[in-house]
């Protein structure tokens, strides 16, 4: 398995093979282990001693459904620690085709010219990227897509990462060649653009597919597999029928709904941004719910927007950005939202980060609630580098220090996705422990959370914080967890693919543990940044201020939430 190291300081691309003792790592495993290798903790996260690593999972390039994600990692300028993010696409299958694990891109440019890489199955190289300068993620895209083909792929940073934002993120292009798959969190396109690489091309050619070690034993478990995913209620019918938006009605019912810079947990408007009204809005203009992200994907829970006239807005429209640029912001269009959320995508912006960040201006006052022109035009001068967009480009944390509002729903420096951790406090707990900010993929499903008694919070975020880490090795869709984590023949079904693919006999308890041992570099990386416990904590105001409609308020003890942590 190949490795590609990229040093933009003298240009030079180098070929290796993956060590060894790096076989069984994958995405965010991988990625983590690079990382507390090679870079110091208390490094510039913009200087030359910081490096970005994008790697495969374990089935990166195969057939197994739902397994191609990629996981970008690095010291996040966010939050000072380490950090993963991860995307769909079809870019992590492409890689594995072209028998790529990782690639690790190091140093800043001395001339401080900006390049973009391509990789094919000749090698890789550095290309001038002085024409893309400027452009946006949809431009970029138009552009390199006319020189390399409509078929690559392509992660890409907008104006955000070109000018060094700490909510920039990498866009990674879906299967029809469209920048709308994100890896979203932490200001990786921060890292990117500090780098001066615009771009990464994947051009897979004709690469077949990775084949299995027992072609016979693979075939069997991936249609167990696929199945499970299919049979499960919300991977096999929810999310591909109404999206990630299905969780709309269901947070607001439950009172945890991000309302006005986080000020209450129920929206009034959110019938009207739920995932039913986006499906029933798409099925009549010929937008497309249902939709696989990548190849071999049988969620399908991403989907492509449209107007009135049937012109395409933006895609996979989640429900994190619908909130955080929604009832977040009082705006209760759907339209309306799904533009913002297109000019985030276009910029190469984390949506929540963004959300969060305009929710605080409208708590200062800066904008009013609700008011979508004046949203948009914040949004938009990030890109022209107007000052109240250099304010909110530097992520929720910046926004409020310097508006002086101290409601900033962020730990470790990085916003909160859209549960309020007062009403779901399991989600919390999660925000407050994961070596990664606010992160609420690290644990289970807020779903999970909500039927569970008050009394096993605690617990079940630690159980799922270890099961969601081990599943993000693999580079299956965060999706999977839904059967995985609760239907013993999917695991094992996933167990038999391991076998089949790499002929190790992994047992229930073995998988698992690879979740505690990715913690714990992770941990160990923090530690030496200089984190300390007090990093582990939700925002204060939250542990006073009562959340309406049901007068909550987070009241985890510290001394459990630091246990989630031992292990």
């Amino acid at each position: 398995m190949t490795v590609y190291r990229i040093d933009v300081s003298n240009r030079n691309v180098n070929q290796e093979e993956l060590p060894k003792s790096y076989h069984l790592l994958g995405a965010r495993g991988l990625v983590d282990a690079i990382i507390a290798a090679e870079v110091e903790p208390t490094c510039d996260p913009l200087g030359p001693k910081n490096k970005l690593v994008f790697a495969t999972g374990l089935f990166a390039g195969t057939s197994v459904a739902s397994s191609s994600r990629t996981s970008v990692g690095t010291k996040s300028p966010l939050t000072g620690g380490i950090k993963e993010s991860s995307a769909g696409g079809p870019g992590g299958l492409y890689l594995g085709k072209l028998g790529v694990k990782a690639i690790i891109i190091e140093g800043v440019p001395r001339d401080n010219q900006w390049q973009y890489l391509k990789v094919d199955k000749e090698g890789a190289q550095l290309l001038p990227a002085d024409e893309l300068v400027g452009l946006g993620c949809y431009d970029t895209c138009q552009k390199l897509h006319y020189i390399h083909g409509e078929k690559a792929c392509v992660f890409v940073i907008g104006q955000a990462g070109e000018q060094k934002m700490l909510a920039a993120n990498i866009a990674a292009t879906d299967k029809e060649g469209v920048p709308t798959r994100q890896f979203g969190r932490g200001g990786v396109g921060t890292v990117m653009g500090a780098k001066k690489i615009k771009a990464i091309v994947i051009d897979v050619g004709d690469a077949g597919y990775v084949q299995p070690l027992n072609k016979e034993l693979a075939k069997s478990a991936s249609k167990k597999f696929a199945q499970g995913l299919i049979k499960n209620p919300v991977s096999g019918s929810a999310l591909p029928k109404y999206g990630t938006a299905v969780l709309v009605n269901t947070i607001n019912s439950f009172g945890s709904l991000p309302t006005r810079n986080f000020s209450s947990g129920t929206f009034g408007e959110a019938n009207e941004i739920s995932g039913e009204a986006m499906t029933e809005l798409q099925t009549k203009r010929g937008g497309k719910v249902g939709h696989a992200c990548t190849p071999g994907c049988v969620i399908r829970c991403s989907n492509v927007y449209v107007d009135k006239d049937g012109q395409e807005i933006t895609g996979g429209f989640e429900y994190e950005s619908i909130c955080l640029l929604g009832s977040n912001l009082a705006i209760g269009n759907l339209d309306e939202i799904a533009y913002l959320n297109r000019l985030c995508d276009d910029y190469g912006l984390d949506s929540i980060e963004v959300g969060a960040s305009l929710g605080i201006a409208m708590d200062a006052k800066i904008i009013p609630y609700g008011d979508f022109p004046a949203a948009k035009e914040a949004i938009q001068s990030i890109s022209q580098g107007g000052l109240l967009g250099k304010i909110i480009g530097q992520g929720a944390k910046v926004t409020g220090q310097v508006f002086g509002i101290n409601r900033v729903p962020a730990v470790k420096g990085q916003a909160m996705a859209a549960y309020d951790p007062r009403g779901i406090k399991g989600m919390g707990a999660i925000y407050a422990v994961t070596p990664m900010g606010a992160d609420h993929t690290a644990g289970p499903s807020c779903t999970t959370f909500i039927k569970a008694k008050p009394e096993e919070q605690v617990h079940l975020a630690k159980e799922y914080h270890i099961k969601a880490t081990a599943l993000d090795n693999t580079g299956l869709c965060r999706f999977c967890s839904y059967a995985t984590f609760n239907d013993s023949e999917t695991l094992a079904a996933l167990l038999e693919i391991i076998k089949a693919y790499y002929d190790l006999d992994v047992s229930v308890e073995e998988f698992w543990d690879w979740g505690k041992k990715i913690l714990q570099v992770e941990l160990d990386f923090n530690q030496r940044a200089g984190f300390t416990a007090t990093a582990n904590r939700i925002p204060e105001y939250m542990q006073i201020e009562e959340l309406g409609p049901k007068g909550v308020v987070f009241d985890i003890p510290d001394e459990e939430l630091d246990n989630i942590l031992q292990f």
